[in-house]
């Protein structure tokens, strides 16, 4: 079994696939514990491969415990064998995370147009064309640091979570009025991007995913896109699978 390791910016993410791209365990970690935790895992699984994504500051001790227990490990950077080509002026700075997205959405449905929007710590936008060449895309700040951003800029606004209940177009509060400004701001930014996209590029998919996709969903406009929780470690299973 392979064992997918996703250091993001604020999670850490673990899974255990079968070599046939089935997922058979999924769990968030904190950074503290995730040596205990593969402990256990390994007591269940028996793990052949890994990959690690690691767009966070680096887990101590990952890389002795994975030498110890005999498995072999890859860390993701675009010199690895992918199933698609880069056109992209400095594939050396792509992060890894944006790499195992866009083999994700190959994944599910080659060569076809794709647009992947990934809201996490960061918003990523990343295209693929029907040829499965990869171009790139954006990069743009996620709900929580747009709120942080407010409060770190500023003499009196407060710094505030995005709220799990629906909020209204106009606030009528300091509170709901932050809350209005952020999320429907990245909403419409995402809308738009879905907008711009259809226009330039046919038969175009777009998956949606990342920590704040659910929130987000509500208040999208544009419902093409397709939600998926795993499309970035379904990825870096497909690319683990491709250089054993």
């Amino acid at each position: 079994m392979n064992l997918i390791i996703d250091i993001g910016n604020t999670d850490i993410k673990i899974a255990i696939f079968k070599t046939d791209n089935l997922l058979v365990h999924y769990q968030r970690i904190i950074r503290d514990n995730i040596i205990k935790d593969l402990e256990r895992i390994i007591q269940e699984f028996s793990i052949a491969y890994s990959i690690i994504s690691q767009v966070g500051k680096s887990v101590p001790r990952l890389n002795e415990w994975l030498t110890a227990q005999h498995i072999p490990y890859l860390y993701l950077t675009a010199k690895l064998k992918l199933p698609f080509d880069i056109h992209y002026k400095s594939p050396k700075t792509i992060g890894s995370d944006r790499l195992g997205l866009v083999a994700g959405a190959i994944l599910k449905n080659p060569e076809s147009n794709t647009l992947i929007i990934d809201a996490g710590t960061c918003v990523t936008y990343d295209f693929i064309d029907q040829n499965n060449i990869y171009h790139g895309g954006a990069i743009s700040p996620g709900l929580k640091l747009r709120f942080k951003s407010l409060n770190d800029y500023t003499e009196k606004l407060p710094l505030l979570q995005p709220d799990e209940t629906t909020i209204s177009l106009i606030g009528n509060d300091t509170f709901t009025s932050i809350q209005s400004g952020v999320i429907y701001g990245l909403a419409n930014e995402i809308d738009g991007f879905i907008v711009k996209y259809n226009l330039n590029f046919t038969n175009l998919t777009v998956y949606l995913t990342g920590g704040d996709e659910k929130l987000l969903d509500r208040y999208i406009k544009n419902k093409i896109f397709v939600s998926s929780k795993f499309l970035l470690l379904e990825g870096l299973n497909f690319i683990l699978n491709l250089n054993k």
